[in-house]
């Protein structure tokens, strides 16, 4: 019951469903992250650690950045059906679709360059 609680409540914010798009098939660092959802450094870190108790995402941290991917095989199942939900309903979200393509861009710009442009960075 306890994982499921979490997993709704990590669902329960758009933001973090956004988070959970951009990883699809990646690894992303914070900064990363933020400049794709235009939001405080703070309060991505913040999401992103509610979707890591639900143990949707993996963290990693490589000297000051932080690195996020979706759940790895070791997952609880819940977490690994939630996370297929939540993506096959992205597919064809109009605010998941613009996300993506800024994402583009963004990859495009090392993190260093990323975490020099945005104020308080925590990376």
């Amino acid at each position: 019951m306890r994982n499921l609680l979490a997993i709704t409540k990590a669902l329960g914010d758009e933001n973090r469903l956004r988070a959970l798009g951009l990883l699809e098939g990646r690894e992303l660092c914070l900064c990363q992250i933020v400049e794709v959802l235009a939001l405080a450094s703070s309060t991505v870190s913040k999401h992103m650690s509610i979707l890591h108790q639900a143990r949707l995402v993996e963290s990693r941290k490589e000297g000051r950045w932080a690195y996020f991917r979706l759940a790895d095989d070791d997952a609880p199942a819940e977490s690994h059906e939630a996370l297929a939900l939540v993506l096959k309903s992205l597919q064809q979200d109009k605010q998941a679709k613009a996300d993506q393509k800024r994402l583009k861009a963004v990859l495009k710009i090392s993190p260093e360059e990323l975490c020099k442009q945005q104020a308080n960075c925590k990376c």
